[in-house]
């Protein structure tokens, strides 16, 4: 689906990825944890075409995509949430999310989408007259998804979906991106909850000093000593 084979980012002369390579496959949930610094959002923007890329290659479906624009990256169905969210403070809740749809492209729309979104998040549909800016941290990230699902993804990228978010509305967003990916969705996860990403996900790997250190099942990962003690603590670990 998504593979990124030996990719090198650099920031002001500084190496932020090094020969980075993973793949995430059709309709799984791939979790990319770490210490902060690490590189993990640098890969998701790379991914995406906001940073340049200095070496490598990022393939979507077999079709290369490093090197093109962000909008086209999106039109090609590649559709990040950001982290914290970015909404349209000025604009209400509807608003923000008919901006999605800027990105879907020739894939076209579907007046399901919204149906969609509103199924998945009914608080959407109830504050779609308010402002967006006024909504709390957890119904902006919620928006933030919903907007992302209006582009019509083929494969999502979500950076840090938690941060800041009390623990209910975390529980209540990470089981919408397991519903969502049980419908189909393919999902690249960046997670500082290493527990909650290596529950939900099906593969990960473990990133630090913009190189991956460890790869495999969510499973095995998240019951390796080496990962829950070095990098996460005993507490990240899955029972």
């Amino acid at each position: 689906m998504l593979t990124i084979d030996n990719l090198s980012v650099s920031y002001k002369g500084i190496r932020a990825l090094r020969g980075v390579s993973i793949e995430v496959k059709k309709g799984e949930i791939f979790a990319l944890i770490g210490p902060n610094g690490a590189g993990k959002s640098t890969l998701l923007n790379a991914a995406s075409g906001i940073v340049p890329v200095a070496e490598g290659r990022i393939q979507l479906e077999g079709e290369v995509i490093s090197g093109r624009p962000a909008h086209l990256i999106a039109r090609a169905g590649l559709i990040q949430v950001p982290e914290g969210r970015r909404m349209i403070g000025p604009l209400t809740v509807m608003e923000n999310l008919l901006l999605g749809r800027q990105a879907v492209g020739a894939r076209g729309r579907n007046p399901k989408d919204l149906e969609q979104v509103h199924d998945l998040f009914p608080l959407l549909a109830e504050r779609r007259d308010q402002l967006a800016g006024l909504l709390s941290g957890g119904q902006q990230q919620m928006l933030a998804i919903g907007r992302a699902l209006m582009g019509r993804p083929r494969i999502l990228l979500l950076d840090e979906p938690s941060l800041g978010l009390a623990p209910v509305i975390i529980r209540e967003v990470f089981d919408a991106l397991i519903r969502l990916n049980k419908e189909g969705l393919t999902i690249l996860l960046v997670e500082q909850n290493a527990r909650m990403a290596l529950e939900a996900a099906t593969r990960a790997a473990v990133i630090e000093q913009g190189r991956i250190v460890h790869q495999g099942p969510a499973s095995e990962l998240a019951n390796d000593p080496v990962v829950a003690d070095h990098y996460f603590g005993r507490a990240a670990k899955v029972a």
